[in-house]
């Protein structure tokens, strides 16, 4: 292929290997995370596994699989198996790790057992961005997930919200109860209790929307009505006599 960039051949052999650290530039990532493990005190954190076993097969220390799982977190790598192959693959977890490759298996019951001490390394690296005053009140850093709901504004209360609905609800019972005393006056000089109805039933049709109640109107009306009526002349119901009375009367 010429004219065209050629890489080394595979199989040449060089006198002088190059070391690992070459491929890993001085602001990557990964030696913040090398350097802020090797700083903290695992055995105090609550990681377990501290302290090797006398007897049986050597482990894993935790400040190995703690720097896998950082990394697995800042570059959005959370499963397990992945991260297994990360570790045979990537030069930076090679250069993080020391180019050893623990199964998933580890990683998992790692996770699983160490939940406090994960989360103890949290606040602890809050609390060091706290010193470095690398955070201010500007700044505001939330994780989290978005989810899709059917959530619209008039489904949705907050206490502001229901205080102001209660205010609304309460002015509409107050001027509903204005106006039931308004024309309930009116009919004690009203002869017929029709007349009292039609005069309710006259307002705009958005203010009797308002309490929704015509028929417990109509049913104090027909309570009501009837007894104050009865008080003045003109509202006396007539009683019509039968022919031969009224003409008896008039002999008389």
């Amino acid at each position: 292929m010429k004219r065209f960039i050629e890489g080394e051949n595979r199989s040449q052999a060089t006198l002088l290997p190059e070391y690992l650290d070459d491929y890993i530039a001085e602001d990557n990532p990964v030696r913040v995370v090398d350097a802020f493990v090797d700083e903290l005190d695992l055995r105090e954190l609550g990681f377990e596994g501290a302290d090797p076993a006398a007897t049986g097969r050597p482990s894993y220390h935790p400040a190995v699989l703690l720097k896998l799982y950082i990394y697995g977190y800042l570059n959005r790598i959370p499963s397990s198996r992945r991260l297994e192959r990360e570790a045979q693959r990537n030069v930076e977890l090679m250069w993080l790790i020391g180019r050893l490759a623990p199964d998933f298996k580890t990683i998992a019951d790692f996770r699983h057992d160490n939940g406090e001490g994960i989360r103890n390394v949290c606040r602890r690296f809050v609390q060091l961005c706290r010193e470095l005053k690398l955070f201010t009140q500007a700044i505001v850093a939330v994780d989290s997930s978005k989810f899709k709901a059917v959530n619209s504004r008039d489904r949705n209360f907050t206490p502001g919200k229901v205080d102001k609905r209660q205010e609304q609800i309460e002015q509409s019972i107050r001027r509903v109860l204005r106006r039931l005393a308004r024309h309930l006056g009116r009919a004690r000089r009203m002869p017929y209790r029709s007349l009292l109805r039609s005069q309710i039933h006259r307002n705009p049709p958005e203010q009797l929307y308002e309490c929704r109640c015509l028929h417990v109107v109509d049913e104090l009306l027909d309570a009501s009505v009837p007894k104050m009526a009865c008080n003045s002349r003109a509202a006396r119901p007539r009683t019509r006599l039968p022919r031969h009375a009224a003409s008896a009367r008039c002999l008389r």
